[in-house]
């Protein structure tokens, strides 16, 4: 717009012009008037473009800025929004966790004595058993007692204890093994072979003395020399020195009911 008024202005200035230097009467002063409105009109004219271009700057700026904030505020509002459900949920696992604590509470007033129980019961069996590895097995069920008063073991843990310990003796009745350890009632050093639970035999190193716990009497008792070969190679076997073979160990009978 300010352009075309500059355009109109301007013809008629020059028409003016046109009509002084026709007029043969015309003054100087007259024309030099005519140029000096002329570009009093063109400066103004000028001026107001620069402000309405300053303008339209400024309008597209605020446009600009008014879609950005438009566009944090619908962010924001996402954000909110997902940030509500977090919290609601994270209350909601609050309130189960608190229950699930309720609960365990009651399951460790009830685990214990059950804990307890079952490492006298362990101790029994150990006591009652054929006394291989004794003061090993005896150490273990020591351990557990202690640690049912240790409060910095959970009662998880301690149940994974016991369980492991009951397995590691379940474990014995499925193996052979060969060990050296003190006879009990002498107190030399000889080599053990036991057969799962159900036979304990020694032999010393030099052979001279073989013999075997017996169940029936629960005393280490010497056997006859005929086992003499049979429990040496039974050790080898059990110490993967040799292929393993049939050989004939004095196994206990089954004890007859009263």
């Amino acid at each position: 717009m300010p352009d075309k008024f500059i355009r109109r202005t301007s013809s008629l200035v020059l028409s003016a012009m046109a009509l002084i230097l026709l007029l043969p009467g015309a003054s100087a002063q007259v024309l030099e008037s005519t140029v000096k409105t002329e570009n009093s009109i063109n400066k103004a004219a000028s001026v107001s473009q620069k402000r309405v271009t300053k303008l339209a700057q400024q309008t597209t700026d605020l446009l600009a800025d008014y879609r950005a904030v438009v566009r944090e505020t619908e962010s924001l509002k996402i954000y909110n929004d997902n940030l509500e459900k977090v919290v609601m949920d994270q209350r909601a696992e609050v309130v189960s966790i608190n229950q699930q604590l309720s609960g365990l509470e009651e399951t460790n007033r009830g685990i214990v004595p059950l804990m307890l129980d079952m490492i006298d019961t362990l101790d029994k069996m150990i006591e009652s058993d054929m006394p291989f590895r004794l003061e090993e097995r005896r150490a273990r069920v020591v351990r557990l007692r202690d640690m049912m008063d240790q409060a910095d073991v959970t009662a998880s843990e301690k149940y994974r204890r016991v369980m492991e310990a009951y397995q590691g003796e379940m474990e014995y009745g499925r193996t052979t093994e060969a060990y050296a350890e003190s006879l009990p009632s002498t107190g030399q050093t000889v080599d053990f072979l036991r057969v799962g639970r159900t036979l304990l035999v020694y032999q010393s190193s030099d052979q001279v003395t073989t013999g075997w716990f017996n169940p029936s009497t629960r005393q280490y008792e010497d056997l006859p020399d005929r086992y003499r070969l049979e429990v040496k190679e039974g050790l080898a076997i059990a110490k993967n020195e040799k292929a393993p073979n049939l050989v004939m160990l004095p196994v206990p009978g089954a004890e007859v009911a009263k």
